[in-house]
């Protein structure tokens, strides 16, 4: 768990109580006071809980006035998303060194499905992309599922793109249609224990048998497709 973030010293920090004078601090950039400011809702979250904690608490916590927080971000939903986002970065880092290791598209894409599923499941910010169930939060945050697409883009765009630019991936594949599909595989395997288990080697045969055919490069869109030709996938 990090420690509480160090009191700001920005314009909205509080004011000391003190009587005697004190010199003033230099101020902070306002990208400082973002940081310092996520790291503080973090530290609240991580110890009391996301849906218990209020505006309040993050405040007293990075010493700043509560009107400062709406200032930087909108609102709690803002604050949080961007709680959230941060993790996810450092996830999709993690993951794009990953794939970057392995030696096939075919490994890249199931083992690095694998790894970012485990990745989202593991981290309670990330997984509110998938659903805010589990933490308890009576609605779902506002952006969260356009953010998780997005995120899965930059993640599998670059990828696809260079691998359709080898002749790895058929030239008729639309790159951001297969990004969402591999997203939205992952949000099931992520959110939905109601509807799958958690099997590693389930998940990983599925991805194999019912994913990777959609990669093949002599994938042939359907109304292309000769019935007669039993050498293209169906």
């Amino acid at each position: 768990m990090k420690n509480d973030p160090a009191p700001l010293s920005d314009d909205d920090a509080l004011p000391f109580r003190w009587t005697s004078r004190r010199k003033s601090a230099a101020p902070q950039n306002p990208e400082q006071v973002r940081e310092q400011l996520i790291d503080a809702a973090e530290a609240c979250f991580e110890r009391y809980g996301m849906s218990k904690i209020t505006m309040d608490d993050i405040a007293r916590t990075a010493n700043v006035s509560r009107p400062a927080i709406y200032r930087h971000f909108g609102d709690r939903d803002g604050l949080i998303m961007a709680v959230v986002l941060r993790r996810a970065e450092a996830l999709i880092e993690r993951g794009r060194a990953f794939i970057a290791t392995q030696p096939t598209l075919s490994e890249a894409l199931v083992e690095g499905t694998l790894f970012l599923v485990d990745g989202t499941r593991n981290d309670p910010f990330v997984k509110l992309l998938v659903s805010s169930e589990h933490m308890g939060l009576p609605n779902q945050v506002t952006g969260v599922s356009s953010a998780a697409l997005e995120l899965g883009a930059r993640i599998w765009d670059p990828l696809l793109t260079v691998a359709q630019e080898r002749g790895e991936l058929a030239p008729e594949r639309d790159i951001k249609d297969l990004s969402r599909w591999i997203t939205l595989i992952s949000i099931m395997f992520v959110g939905r224990f109601d509807l799958i288990t958690d099997d590693t080697d389930l998940h990983r045969q599925m991805l194999r048998e019912f994913l990777l055919p959609a990669f093949q490069p002599n994938w042939v869109p359907p109304h292309l497709r000769d019935p007669a030709d039993s050498s293209v996938l169906p």
